[in-house]
């Protein structure tokens, strides 16, 4: 049992207990070990269980707990509490904008026990006339609802990245090493995913004889050429039947979408897809350069590649030169900022921006104007001793509500370069968000704009903005536009990308790293930008440090700063 679940278990219990009104010392003594847990660098399971209490955060209540959970997976007093509490009680900690405290009164109150009966109760006007609740929450609450059915049985695509190599060998093994490949929104590269999808070399009839023998695979539906199946944690498998001969078709027709290979049939009537070997000779046949599979979302990419318009290379995980945007422990990181930057020089890094949070973020131990006196002073250290890798002095500047940033101009000087990110009052109308965003690219110290939209995926959907505009003033400001690499932001959305390099405007694909194992995050931005058709050169993080330092020193230039 690793760290996050140790303190998820704390966190469910503190919740629960809030809710069943019970002792409140205890409940928030044990969010509060699930705070100090989270941010521990060394496992507990390596700690010895004498070491445990004496661990700044944790108890010793807390820590009988722990040595409990590490021993038998499970923690008594929880389950006792889950046993008297209905599921859909439970499922409501999921719901933003209601905590325990409100969850007790749907409950206790309201006589409300699942999601779909306090949706119904917001949608007659029913949450607003308790004590707590008013008409913003209510419709607050109501947006959310709807907003996380619509999520359930999607998963990130990092979530499952990881599940693929073993289901395709698992399904490799059940069918004797036949052909097996991974197809549809996965190998396209896409965001969210409801379903993976392979194509199995057998007839169907085998296909659902063989799947019916293994335990954890339940049937979920079937078609002409298809198994749907579920496995135990809830994931959905489309499993397409195909013979040998046409496998390579299957795959090609299963990988695109129904725009992307309608267009192509449609444009290219004569090219028989029967017998073809391998993807590229399908392209070689239709006579277009080869369409990596994360391009073949729209009808468009078939003209683009027709008329020679699709780059030489895309990006790569292994252009990403440096690593933009990340924490140390001067905020909220896990790691210490000399931790962070050899975390980096050991992966053949060449810098690291060091962006920890600025003084609104409080909640973050954001960084008030002496501390960041003393942090430039251990920068300044760390370089004579890591050189020739750099670490850059940055910032993640909150932008405040009317659009400033959070420090002076003398301040923000002290800076190598500025993320100007959103993280308070989300809850905007997009003439609010629209006013504060643009406020900040005309900041002349503002060097990248950090999440754009505030989204997270399967969670929360962001602020409302207007892309375009925002685009354009960053192309006026020569603001560089962050691709937030971290798994559930990946914001800017990708499908806004073309437009900003349409405009010039570089795009950095950023970790938002927390700890070093966050740097590994770049990876989803990479791949996400695959899909807008980023090339290294428009990427900020694919810039060597002499290119980082000479570009930042140019754009001062220009700036008068």
């Amino acid at each position: 049992m690793d760290n996050y679940q140790i303190a998820d278990a704390f966190s469910l219990l503190s919740k629960l207990m809030d809710i069943h009104g019970e002792n409140s010392f205890k409940a928030k003594s044990y969010a509060s070990a699930a705070f100090a847990i989270e941010k521990l660098p060394i496992p507990l399971s390596e700690t010895p269980p004498e070491k445990i209490a004496g661990i700044k955060g944790i108890g010793d209540s807390a820590a009988k707990k722990i040595t409990e959970l590490l021993a038998t997976g499970t923690l008594a007093v929880l389950k006792e509490i889950i046993e008297k509490t209905p599921p859909g009680i439970i499922e409501m900690l999921n719901i933003k904008g209601i905590g325990p405290k409100k969850i007790a009164t749907i409950w206790k109150e309201m006589e409300i026990e699942s999601i779909g009966e306090l949706l119904y109760a917001c949608r007659e006007n029913r949450l607003k006339l308790y004590k707590g609740f008013g008409e913003k929450t209510q419709q607050n609450v109501m947006e959310t609802i709807e907003f996380y059915q619509k999520s359930q049985g999607s998963h990130l695509f990092a979530g499952v990245a990881p599940l693929v190599p073993l289901i395709q060998a698992q399904l490799e093994t059940i069918f004797d090493n036949t052909q097996v490949a991974i197809t549809g929104a996965f190998k396209r590269q896409v965001e969210i995913i409801d379903e993976l999808e392979f194509v199995v070399a057998v007839p169907l009839t085998q296909l659902k004889e063989k799947i019916s023998q293994e335990q954890g695979f339940q049937l979920a539906g079937e078609t002409d050429n298809t198994l749907t199946i579920t496995v135990t944690d809830g994931l959905r498998i489309k499993l397409y039947a195909c013979n040998e001969q046409s496998f390579e078709e299957c795959c090609f027709l299963t990988t695109g979408t129904t725009a992307f290979v309608e267009a192509f049939t449609t444009a290219y009537p004569t090219v028989s897809l029967a017998g073809i070997s391998g993807e590229t000779g399908i392209f070689d046949a239709a006579g277009l350069p080869f369409i990596p599979a994360c391009l073949r979302e729209q009808a468009s990419i078939i003209e683009k590649a027709g008329a020679g318009l699709l780059p030489p290379a895309l990006i790569q995980p292994e252009d990403i030169k440096g690593i933009i945007h990340s924490h140390s422990q001067w905020s909220d990181g896990s790691h210490t900022l000399e931790a962070m930057a050899l975390g980096a020089q050991s992966l053949g890094l060449e810098y690291l921006v060091i962006s920890d949070h600025s003084k609104s973020a409080f909640y973050a131990q954001g960084l008030s104007e002496e501390r960041i006196q003393a942090q430039h002073l251990q920068v300044d250290e760390l370089n004579r001793k890591l050189s020739p890798f750099k670490i850059f002095k940055s910032i993640e500047c909150d932008i405040l509500n009317d659009g400033s940033l959070d420090y002076t101009n003398s301040i923000l000087s002290t800076f190598d370069l500025v993320i100007a990110s959103i993280h308070s009052n989300l809850k905007m109308t997009e003439e609010k968000a629209m006013m504060r965003l643009l406020n900040a690219i005309e900041n002349p110290y503002t060097t990248i704009l950090g999440h754009m939209t505030g989204r997270l995926l399967l969670s929360r959907k962001g602020y409302p903005v207007d892309h375009e505009k925002i685009i354009d003033a960053c192309a006026a400001n020569d603001v560089v536009i962050e691709l937030n690499a971290h798994p559930s932001r990946l914001d800017i959305d990708w499908r806004w990308i073309a437009k900003a390099l349409d405009k010039n405007v570089r795009i950095s694909i950023n970790p938002d790293a927390h700890a070093v194992e966050g740097f590994h995050d770049t990876r989803y931005g990479v791949w996400v930008a695959q899909k807008a058709m980023v090339t290294p050169a428009q990427n900020l993080s694919s810039y060597s440090l002499s290119q980082l330092e000479a570009y930042l020193a140019a754009r001062r230039a220009k700036k008068n700063i």
